[in-house]
């Protein structure tokens, strides 16, 4: 089964990521790796950690001579700024960060302990990973991309709209923050991935969760999502079709690509809703934890947008649940028997 565990602190000495499960016999480009940990750190909006950090992953176990070898995979990420036992103590706790929460759920008196694993700089680590996983997937041809489609009220056309670039500058004025709505497209998949046999199989569920794990997401859709709830079901669901050279194919695809849980070989295609930053410059009032006297919540160093960046996190939480899926419906402990058991299936498939 493959997974994955993630370490580090935001301003610890590294961050660390462990990928297992992974077949061996598949040659990963660390290039291609730091690339897309180099499009975490973009997009209008990000703070001047981005400006500090250069993130690249030294993967130091798993591979010989670049190729897996079947045994877990280690990635390892070093922090520039690994200031943690020189900074100060954070007693106000910020409104929407893990702040307060953390500080009750550990009995915490400093919610630094707290903000320094909740914060979002633990998805570099995830990114390695999902970039790992993308590899895995180009092996079947299957792409993962991901576009911003609002930001702040404002619709997209593009990380460089005019009208949203002016919408983040007017926030980073205000001392305030934005977030928005990205979407996630995954295309070359087979049907056949998950299950509706039980509830924790559902690929759905699976990506849906993982989508939601992404620091500062609140909401998640599939395909339609929330507009099919308006809609009749003959506006909705999508008509069937059958073509001997073709197979079974639809003209619409408002199932986002899953139906009973299931991949129906369409794209999948799922949004989510990121809710904006919770470090405000100008901020909110709050209590401080060990006086319980009003004060102003604690600010540092953060991003005023970073929508677009949490489109590529998303990428990578997707590629992982993906490949995933694709693992336990083909299996095999090298790329070659996977590649075999995917290539027979897909002959059975084009014989139905």
């Amino acid at each position: 089964m493959l997974r994955y565990m993630t370490a580090g602190e935001s301003h610890g000495k590294c961050l660390i990521a462990i990928l297992d499960g992974m077949v061996a016999g598949l040659k990963i480009e660390i290039p291609f790796v730091n690339n897309e940990l180099k499009r975490r750190q973009q997009g209008y909006g990000r703070g001047d950690r981005m400006a500090i950090e250069s993130d690249k992953a030294q993967i130091v176990s798993g591979l010989r001579k670049q190729v897996t070898i079947g045994s877990p995979i280690t990635m390892v990420i070093a922090n520039k700024d690994s200031s943690i036992d020189r900074l100060p103590p954070v007693t106000c706790a910020r409104p929407g960060h893990a702040d307060l929460v953390g500080s009750l759920k550990y009995n915490f008196k400093d919610a630094r302990n707290a903000l320094e694993r909740s914060s979002a700089r633990e998805t570099a680590a995830r990114t390695a990973i999902g970039a790992v996983c993308k590899i895995f997937l180009s092996k079947f041809n299957i792409k993962i991309k991901s576009r911003t489609i609002m930001i702040g009220g404002i619709w997209a056309n593009g990380e460089k709209d005019k009208l949203v670039l002016e919408r983040i500058t007017t926030a980073k004025r205000k001392k305030d923050t934005l977030g928005g709505i990205f979407e996630v497209i995954s295309t070359g998949l087979p049907p056949g991935l998950g299950s509706f046999s039980s509830a924790d199989k559902k690929l759905d569920a699976a990506l849906a969760g993982s989508l939601m794990s992404i620091q500062a997401i609140k909401g998640v859709e599939v395909g339609l999502g929330f507009r099919s709830a308006e809609e009749f079901g003959s506006n909705v669901h999508d008509a069937i079709y059958y073509d001997k050279k073709r197979g079974f194919y639809r003209n619409t695809n408002n199932a986002g690509g899953i139906e009973g849980g299931i991949s129906n070989g369409e794209a999948i295609v799922l949004r989510c809703a990121m809710k904006p930053i919770s470090t405000l410059m100008d901020p909110l009032d709050s209590v401080d934890l060990n006086t319980k006297r009003p004060q102003k919540a604690a600010t540092e160093r953060s991003d005023i947008c970073a929508v677009q960046a949490a489109g590529v996190v998303a990428e990578a939480v997707v590629a992982f649940e993906l490949a995933k899926a694709m693992l336990a419906k083909f299996g095999g402990d090298s790329l070659i028997e996977s590649k075999r058991n995917f290539e027979g299936y897909i002959k059975q498939v084009k014989r139905a």
